[in-house]
């Protein structure tokens, strides 16, 4: 399963008494729980690999060092030194951060010195341990700050500092500050060289409406727009506009966006002339930008994005456009998702949820599912487009192609865009593109042979020649291997002496699947950093998947489900629907006909301008298809091939225990619990059971009453909300799948009406039930798919609430403030070890920031959610938080856990004493999930990398 926390408990005047005997008489045994922690002023913030409970002592231990160590490395002309800047003021930050860890986790090397440096919401500067990068998100970063970063007094200070510390900067802020050439100014200002595109560029390029008249003036077909500036757009100017364009004044469908932000936060769907002002002035209101640009709202056409790489030499562009990426809004899924009052939902708006999140209502296709022409079209005018706006390195643009009979939009014949099928039109411009594991720039880069690494550092040592200082160290400076370590399934299976195999499976048919497709993508990518490891990624596909290929018969046993191997860029999906389609497309002999040629063209392109480079020593992705296997195949395969077995399969086969039990028969190593221990702790209430004794050994459980889905689709909703919270003797109940995992279908019901509204989502199978649907406020609540046959209902457990402040305008310092009236607060913690004497890490306390119960976002989505790793000293003492790893440990070895798994509970702060939540044997493993931060709070820290590689040796000594 993956993260716990608070999804997996809820409560309502049910309140967790001071008085242990008194849990005992209300709860008897059990688990549930969520604690009401909300953020006020809430500032997105980052994660610390260090405790602050220590933050003191380890602030004089390691945080000197970040600015005196740079200095001292300076000298050492055989490293090239980067300086990684992430942050920044916008509502993209928490993007940022995301795309700095990635960058971070794939740059860095012997030749490649890496130092990270922040900056905060209101422009403050900070050196910070590369640790530190993987912090959760901005609020969680910002609220460590103070004891664990060093500040610059001004940004002058910061650049004076890059000027001598570093060879080059690579900013990573998306938005303003970070893409509207305001680093880029201040950089220029001390000469400090830098990533990407120089600042007057930026600012023309930024600005969407500025940006538009200068296509306009290239020749290049626009999207009709209107400005609005200031709150004082005259509304009779804008009915001029509708009409001038044949809209509807009071209906017409057109986007609303900042004019200087980014492509995803802040673009929405307003319909007329009044609500599009009041769209726009919302946005402006808010902060967000003071210019807003009211677009027409292209219907009939696809969305495109396509990443444009300088490989020319010094001041010479010779931009190459990669291969393009066809983005396809799903509108049966929209309606089967979207609840009654989800009007928005419907927009086929590409938004913050639908490009960061895995969801099945968007897919993506690399290459475009266009003709030829057309996609020979979007790679030229993208690249007459970044030479004609003197862009830099590298970069981003977006657009639309609009077959010839949904487009309406006025042009000459000589405008570009033009082609037989449609016309091509250009919208935005990315100057510094998303760059987390799955994004569009690793995408396309995959495509063409080019690993994360490969990609990256191509980028930057481009960025090198513009400074002649820095020939000579990239020169020197190694690149990748040229041969790839990627290697296929179907090869004969010693591939390099002494290389260990490792099997990376993830994916399934359970409602985590989308998350255990992030888990399982993130530790494929971190194991590659070990040269003695040869590791595949392996999706295991719905069960429907297998049923559609076998002459239309149900395939009953779990041995003929499919395995895929997965070629690099297969991997790179938000969802596993999304592979399974790429896998399907691939291996149709006439698109995998046309990838190879728009492939070879490409990589044809880019040779001709990396041929003059001595630092580029080729691509190191091979051309590879996926390959199928029944499972009963892939584990033949992986015991002749001698791998272990890396399981990311959250729910379902892959934590049920079933999946062991096969890897067990032929003597596999996999990592993880064995399959008895994962039965057990599937089974939430078989769980309860196992760990009834243990009450008196300070380890308490919640009572559970578990109920059959068509039971409650038949039965009258009052009289079931009647019986249940009877039994319960509660007023409020928590609502969850049985044996699914913590983060879908996890609500607080507070009456029968919220009941009802619950029970018609299993009824209609919607995907999603919208943001307040029920009586207390929440966010979005992701349901199972399918809907689960058992429900398990348990007392919403009510603790007092975390109120976290951030450093806002009019704000001069963090706090964070607890009334401890309860003295209960709800925890998640990693333990990892052998059987019999596994370790508890530090737990978390992790600060929610809507509702009751973590979102889905909050949970795995790096750049949302707060993590206090471990509960701060105010709230919990030393000798409390002692005694409650101890519990937790007395939880792992009763339940006979191994290699590593996830507890989420609720701990008393005085005594240490535990309430059982639930265990997961398969955790999240996610870049932002709280596992990475616990085991960065070890000391020594474990990197993400490092902490992997620590699992699957387990795995490995449990074998021997």
């Amino acid at each position: 399963m993956i993260m716990a926390s608070s999804s997996s408990s809820i409560a309502s005047n049910f309140t967790l008494p001071r008085n242990n005997d008194a849990i005992l008489k209300q709860c008897g045994s059990s688990t549930a729980v969520f604690g009401s922690v909300r953020v006020l002023n809430h500032k997105p913030r980052r994660r610390s690999c260090v405790t602050y409970a220590s933050s003191i002592q380890l602030q004089q231990q390691v945080e000197p060092s970040l600015i005196g160590d740079v200095d001292k490395q300076k000298d050492d002309g055989r490293v090239l030194k980067v300086g990684l800047i992430c942050g920044g003021p916008s509502a993209e930050r928490g993007i940022s951060l995301n795309s700095a860890r990635s960058v971070l986790d794939h740059i860095q090397g012997d030749d490649l010195l890496v130092s990270c440096y922040y900056i905060d919401c209101n422009l403050n500067a900070f050196a910070i341990s590369t640790a530190q990068v993987y912090s959760n998100t901005p609020a969680d970063f910002d609220f460590k700050l103070d004891s664990l970063a060093q500040s610059f007094q001004t940004l002058d200070d910061l650049a004076e500092h890059l000027a001598k510390a570093v060879d080059i900067v690579f900013p990573v802020i998306h938005g303003q500050f970070g893409e509207d050439g305001t680093i880029q100014e201040l950089l220029e200002k001390y000469s400090v060289p830098f990533v990407g595109t120089g600042s007057n560029e930026c600012r023309e390029a930024f600005d969407k409406y500025k940006a538009s008249l200068e296509l306009r003036k290239h020749g290049f077909i626009t999207v009709p727009s209107f400005l609005v500036q200031g709150h004082e757009t005259n509304q009779s100017e804008l009915s001029e506009w509708f009409k001038r364009h044949r809209l509807d004044p009071d209906s017409g469908k057109v986007v609303v966006k900042p004019t200087r932000g980014g492509s995803s936060i802040g673009v929405g769907v307003a319909y007329g002339v009044a609500d599009s002002l009041i769209k726009a002035n919302e946005l402006i209101s808010k902060g967000i930008d003071n210019k807003v640009l009211i677009e027409m709202f292209l219907e009939g056409g696809s969305e495109f994005t396509a990443i444009v790489l300088d490989v020319g030499s010094g001041t010479h562009r010779r931009p190459v456009v990669l291969l393009p990426t066809e983005c396809i809004l799903d509108e049966q899924v929209e309606l089967q998702s979207r609840g009654a009052n989800d009007v928005q939902e419907n927009d086929a708006i590409f938004n913050y949820r639908r490009k960061y999140l895995p969801t099945q209502q968007v897919a993506y296709h690399t290459p475009p599912r266009f003709s030829l022409d057309v996609i020979e079209n979007i790679r030229k005018g993208a690249s007459l487009l970044f030479q004609q706006l003197c862009l830099q390195d590298f970069a981003r643009i977006d657009g639309w192609f609009l077959p010839n009979s949904a487009c309406n939009l006025p042009s000459s014949e000589s405008e570009f865009g033009r082609t037989e099928s449609g016309t091509i039109i250009f919208t935005d411009i990315n100057l510094i593109s998303g760059m987390e594991q799955t994004s569009f720039l690793f995408q396309q880069a995959s495509k063409v042979g080019f690993s994360h690494t490969n990609i990256l550092r191509s980028i930057i040592h481009h960025a090198c020649l513009r400074f002649p200082n820095l020939a000579s160290i990239i020169n020197k400076s190694g690149q990748v291997p040229s041969k790839s370590k990627y290697s296929k399934l179907n090869r004969s299976v010693p591939h390099h002496e002494g290389a260990r195999k490792v099997f990376v499976i993830f994916g399934g048919d359970t409602s985590e699947r989308q998350v255990s497709l992030m888990s399982g993508t993130n530790v494929w990518l971190n194991l590659q950093a070990f040269h003695d490891l040869e590791v595949t990624p392996c999706l295991l596909s719905t069960t429907s998947e297998y049923e559609s290929t076998v002459d239309g018969k149900k395939a009953d046993n779990v041995m003929n489900r499919t395995v895929w191997s997965l070629p690099y860029s297969l991997v790179l999906r938000h969802t596993t629907e999304e592979v399974l389609a790429a896998c399907i497309e691939a291996i149709e002999p006439d698109r995998a006909a046309m990838t190879s040629n728009l492939r070879e063209k490409v990589m044809n392109d880019l040779m001709e301008g990396f041929k003059d480079h001595s630092w580029f020593s080729g691509f190191d992705i091979a051309d590879e298809l996926p390959i199928r296997f029944s499972l009963k195949q892939w584990i033949k395969l992986a015991k002749k091939a001698e791998a272990t077995v890396f399981i990311a399969v959250h729910g379902g086969i892959g934590e049920d225990g079933t999946l062991q039990s096969l890897l067990d028969a032929e003597g596999i190593p996999y990592t993880g619990p064995g399959a008895m221990a994962s039965k057990i702790c599937m089974d939430k209430v078989a769980t309860s059971a196992a760990l009834k004794n243990l009450a008196n050994s300070g380890v308490l459980t919640i009572n559970k009453d578990v109920r059959k889905k068509d039971d409650l689709l038949s039965k009258p909703i009052n009289e079931i909300w009647h019986d249940i919270t009877q039994k319960l003797r509660c007023e409020t109940l928590c609502v969850k799948p049985a044996r699914d995992g913590c983060s879908t279908g996890v609500a607080r019901l507070c009456s029968s009406s919220d009941l009802a509204v619950y029970v018609k989502a299993l009824e209609e199978c919607l995907l999603r039930i919208p943001p307040n649907s029920l009586s207390k406020a929440h966010g979005m609540i992701e349901m199972p798919n399918p809907p689960p046959e058992l429900l398990i209902f348990e007392p919403f457990i009510e603790t007092d609430e975390i109120i976290m402040t951030s450093k806002f305008k009019n704000e001069t310092s963090d706090g964070l403030t607890w009334k401890g009236l309860s003295r209960w607060v709800e925890i998640t913690v990693g333990v990892v070890g052998k059987r019999g004497s596994m370790h508890s890490l530090s737990p978390s306390v992790t600060v929610k920031e809507t509702g009751d119960i973590l979102s889905l976002e909050e949970k795995f989505q790096g750049g949302t959610g707060i993590n206090l790793t471990p509960p701060p000293l105010s709230i919990m003492s030393a000798n409390a938080l002692e005694r409650c790893k101890k519990h937790i440990e007395l939880i792992a070895n009763t339940l006979q856990l191994e290699g590593f798994s996830r507890i989420d509970a609720f701990v008393n702060v005085d005594s240490g004493e535990v309430l059982i939540i639930e265990v997961n044997t398969v955790p999240g493993m996610t870049p932002s999930t709280v596992l990475i931060h616990q085991a960065l709070a070890e000391q020594p820290p474990l990197y993400p990398h490092q902490f992997f590689r620590k699992l699957l040796d387990l795995a490995s000594e449990r074998s021997m």
